[in-house]
């Protein structure tokens, strides 16, 4: 057993989320948002946090963190759960952070995902947006929505992540997971094969870069469901994203695809219960209508609002009426709901109502 194991467990057995550990301090735990020290554990030294490093990380692997001093992976620990690793190097030498990934896939049910969420898995084809800041639970909802065909649905599903996350096993549905810098050279590569693999859904774990949001785009075209996840607040944000990761001459024909292929955009934010005692996750959603592929190709995005608001009888939502429902319910405080919302006036009521 790897001595880094002891302190994986931990953040597993504290309720953790992430593991922080860095040359010249003590390890450190997320708890519910909050970063908190490991006391009674000693300050970790460069030579002795690279050593808990190398031991669970394979030979090619710390070859390139050593040359690159940048290193992502996964670990799992069986029976526990599987981690998120990413190492770098900071100014007092090693660090790292490990992001737990629960073995078992939350069921959109007992995630409480709303039903146009979970109907998303329903779908034959298109692009579908999953987004938020780091750390919002982006891929617990992708997986939990995939997780729902895997049971629905007799399908061959390709993810492309780096790392891989979730391993969803073999229900319904026949997966295919495939590793960034293991089992294919980059997300570009992987997405041109996986249209050639025979894929019904192609899980993008990241669209960073111009090539893979192109080619997503193509596949969604081909016929072929698509998830992939993007770190925007807002359905507007999302789309002005895409188009804007593209030179000004090319962006016409971005938009034209876009709006051919988009299906979906949940948005998502993370934020601390009133109570102080766990997280609740806000959703915006904005679902294809008859309209929006106009929107899209016109470029008039602040059109967006008015679609979600005639749409919410399709389950559509406002990430600002989602935050004020919320807070008028008392599940986030008025603070926290006027800090993440856009049109911050209609929520200084709430602030001033709690006396903040």
């Amino acid at each position: 057993m790897a001595e880094l194991d002891r302190l994986l467990k931990y953040l597993q057995d504290n309720d953790g989320s992430d593991l922080h550990l860095s040359a010249g301090l003590q390890p450190r735990i997320r708890q519910k948002g909050k970063i908190t020290v490991l006391e009674g554990e000693a300050v970790l030294g460069d030579e002795t946090l690279r050593g808990l490093l190398r031991e669970i990380a394979s030979p090619r692997a710390w070859q390139e963190y050593e040359v690159t001093h940048d290193l992502d992976f996964a670990y799992g620990l069986e029976g526990l759960a599987r981690f998120r690793a990413n190492y770098f190097v900071q100014n007092q030498g090693a660090a790292a952070v490990f992001r737990i990934i629960p073995e078992e896939i939350i069921p959109v049910e007992k995630l409480g995902l709303s039903p146009a969420i979970a109907g998303l898995a329903d779908l034959s084809q298109g692009l579908v947006l999953v987004t938020g800041p780091t750390g919002s639970g982006k891929s617990t909802t992708l997986a939990a929505i995939v997780d729902k065909l895997n049971r629905t649905y007799s399908k061959h599903v390709v993810t492309i992540e780096d790392p891989v996350e979730f391993v969803h096993q073999n229900r319904s549905s026949t997966f295919s997971h495939r590793e960034v810098g293991l089992h294919t050279t980059g997300f570009g590569p992987a997405l041109r094969s996986a249209i050639r693999q025979d894929a019904d859904v192609i899980l993008v774990g990241e669209m960073r870069e111009r090539e893979t949001i192109a080619l997503a785009m193509t596949a969604a075209e081909m016929g072929m469901l698509v998830f992939g996840t993007l770190h925007t607040n807002n359905a507007a944000k999302t789309i002005d994203r895409i188009i804007d990761a593209f030179p000004a001459d090319e962006q016409n024909m971005i938009r034209l695809s876009l709006s051919e292929s988009l299906v979906g955009i949940v948005s998502q934010l993370l934020l601390p219960t009133a109570d102080g005692k766990g997280r609740v996750a806000a959703n915006e959603i904005l679902l294809r209508t008859p309209g929006l592929p106009n929107i899209i190709r016109d470029g008039n995005t602040p059109m967006l609002a008015s679609v979600i608001q005639s749409g919410k009888a399709e389950g559509m939502r406002a990430m600002d009426d989602v935050l004020f429902e919320f807070a008028k319910e008392g599940k986030i405080t008025g603070r926290d709901a006027y800090m993440k919302a856009t049109d911050k006036p209609r929520f200084e009521v709430l602030v001033a109502d709690a006396g903040n």
